[in-house]
């Protein structure tokens, strides 16, 4: 194994960026994916993923795709075999599969001794052991499961969205759903089709917004003119009062908090089947008592099924937390890509994808992946200016203004123009002596995917 290779753990949306960038920067890499193929959640099959059939994009195609290679589609909100499609043909226009190994899942990273790290990972053909000079996490943040703890026991079954695949589930049922995040709202839009009853267990109030405002996909308005925070806050609230009205007046308690604050629903046809009487809107939950569950304002329900939309925990469970620089619900990082450097240095390990930011797009993460392939690139000199950025300077603003809820699921929220602005500026900064050092695209189309170069470690 060379010393300059890297690894890439994930070949989801994240990992086929960075795929695709170290392979344009003509730097060597291997990557490995616990699943049959590329997609990550995407694919429905995927043992891990958490992808159900009514499943569509809650953003645009057009803010979403890649912008080198766009989706081959007119659909606004493509379903998710649409986008299984698109990544597994992304990976084949560049010829990014032949460089992953599939049904293999990565048990462990640990310190090498001359820097660079172990990789352990089971494979098909068992285990599997190399040296990397540094590692890429681009494993998802959609696939742990959050499950709370309640008071008490319930009855019935319990099922967390991560294992919702289909409304057939639900068919006849009495169901309550925990949580009307996008995931939750979609489900319980599923429900009213199936179950026998579907009620929605909220402890805060929510801000929906329709796919379409003015007949265009509502995130495709004011792009690349970004308002100020406060004013965006303020006009927004008010459009969307005007287009789908009040949440309060359909049960939702009033939100404690301003648009933005927390990620949008981009669902409105909750609002429709709750105004038709589909549905109903329940308190925070008290305790489960057998089969009826028990509400913090004093009702009470009788269900078969609680469904828990109730998210996911952050997950890199084969390195230690210091290595990422663990802070309470998430690792802190430089752009939430770099831990900080130790002693001048970093430590090898780069994340990919740990960010939510309503309108980031695959785009924005490719640029994630261009940032730490320029870093990868730079000279020496450059590469160390860098880090001594990271541990002298203060980090840049990545909240455009906003002040988001202090929600674990917040903890590494960004927004997307001022995040986007960072990394482009980071990515500059490192690319200036590009051209002196004679790292030109041509000579990285030459090299070829699988080319090395001589780089100092990380």
């Amino acid at each position: 194994m060379t010393t300059n290779t890297y690894a890439i753990i994930g070949a989801g949306p994240s990992g086929l960026s960075a795929a695709r960038a170290l392979q344009r920067a003509g730097i060597a890499f291997d990557g490995y994916e616990a699943s049959r193929g590329v997609g990550g959640l995407w694919d429905i099959e995927n043992p891990r993923s958490t992808m159900y059939e009514s499943a569509h994009l809650i953003s645009s195609r057009t803010t979403t795709e890649f912008a080198e290679f766009p989706m081959d589609t007119t659909a606004d909100y493509p379903s998710h075999r649409t986008l299984i499609r698109y990544f597994r043909d992304f990976a084949d226009r560049f010829g990014l599969a032949e460089r992953f190994a599939f049904d293999t899942k990565v048990v462990g990273l640990a310190r090498a001794d001359d820097g660079g790290w172990m990789l352990r990972a089971d494979g098909p053909d068992g285990e599997i052991e190399r040296r990397y000079a540094g590692v890429i996490l681009a494993n998802g943040t959609l696939a742990e499961p959050n499950v709370p703890t309640f008071r008490g026991e319930f009855a019935g079954e319990i099922m967390h969205t991560s294992a919702y695949k289909t409304a057939t589930q639900l068919t006849a049922k009495r169901v309550l759903i925990i949580g009307a995040g996008n995931s939750g709202c979609d489900i319980a839009v599923d429900a009213v089709h199936h179950a026998a009853s579907v009620d929605l267990s909220v402890r805060r109030g929510y801000y929906f917004v329709p796919r379409y405002l003015f007949g265009r996909p509502s995130d495709t308005l004011n792009q690349g003119r970004p308002l100020p925070a406060r004013l965006k806050q303020f006009v927004d609230a008010r459009v969307l009062k005007a287009f789908t009205g009040d949440p309060v007046k359909f049960g939702f308690p009033k939100p404690d908090y301003k648009i933005y604050e927390s990620h949008p629903i981009v669902n409105t046809l909750i609002l429709g089947h709750l105004g038709q009487g589909d549905l109903s809107i329940r308190a925070d939950i008290d305790r489960f008592d057998g089969s009826t569950v028990r509400f913090r304002d004093g009702s009470s329900g009788e269900y078969d099924l609680v469904l828990l939309a109730t998210g996911y925990t952050l997950d890199y469970p084969f390195v230690a937390r210091e290595d990422l620089n663990w802070t309470g619900w998430s690792p802190k990082l430089f752009l939430n890509i770099f831990p900080p450097p130790v002693d001048g240095a970093f430590n090898g390990l780069f994340v990919m994808g740990m960010l939510e930011a309503s309108g980031i797009g695959w785009q924005g993460r490719y640029e994630q992946a261009e940032l730490i392939a320029a870093y990868l690139s730079a000279s020496p000199d450059r590469r160390a200016r860098f880090r001594r950025r990271i541990a002298d300077e203060p980090w840049p603003d990545l909240t455009g203004g906003y002040r988001y809820l202090g929600l674990e699921r917040m903890s590494y929220y960004v927004n997307k123009d001022a995040y986007r602005s960072a990394v482009r500026e980071a990515t500059a900064s490192l690319r200036a002596d590009a051209t002196a050092r004679g790292i030109r695209s041509s000579s990285s189309s030459r090299r070829g995917p699988a080319a090395s170069t001589e780089r100092t470690p990380a």
